[in-house]
C-alpha cells in the first residue's frame, strides 16, 4: 500500500514539473530532428545487416543440405538494401505567407464581432 502511495506522489511531482518546462528554441528542435532522422538510419542499417546474416545463414543450410543429397529450393525473397551513409538535409523553413500565419485572402463583408443584437427574428 505505502508503494502505492509512493508511486501516485511521485507521478504528481514527475508531471508538475513536466508542466513547468519552456518550449523547445529552434536549435533543439532542429537537434531533435536530426537525431531522429539518424536513429531512423540507424534502424535500416541494423535491418541491412539482419538481412544480410539471415542470407549467409540461409545460403549455409542449402549448401548443407544439398551435400547431403536432399533436394531442396530455395525461397525467393527481396534482396537486402543497403541504406547508404547517413545523410541529414534539414527541411527549408516555410516562409510566413506559406506557412497560414496571416489573415485569409478574401474581404470580410461584416465584422466578427458586433456590439449590436439581431435583428428580431433572425436566426443568431
Amino acid at each position: 500500500m505505502k508503494a502505492h502511495t509512493a508511486l501516485l506522489a511521485l507521478a504528481l511531482v514527475a508531471g508538475s514539473a513536466a508542466a513547468k518546462l519552456p518550449a523547445l528554441s529552434d536549435e533543439a528542435k532542429a537537434k531533435a530532428a536530426e537525431a531522429a532522422a539518424k536513429t531512423a538510419w540507424s534502424d535500416k542499417v541494423a535491418a541491412y545487416q539482419l538481412c544480410q546474416s539471415m542470407d549467409r545463414v540461409a545460403a549455409g543450410y542449402l549448401q548443407r543440405v544439398r551435400a547431403e543429397g536432399k533436394a531442396v529450393q530455395a525461397t525467393p525473397t527481396p534482396p537486402c538494401s543497403d541504406p547508404g551513409q547517413f545523410n541529414y538535409i534539414p527541411p527549408e523553413p516555410k516562409p510566413i505567407e506559406a506557412a497560414g500565419a496571416h489573415s485569409p485572402p478574401q474581404t470580410a463583408a461584416t465584422p466578427h464581432n458586433t456590439t449590436q443584437p439581431a435583428a428580431p427574428g433572425s436566426k443568431p
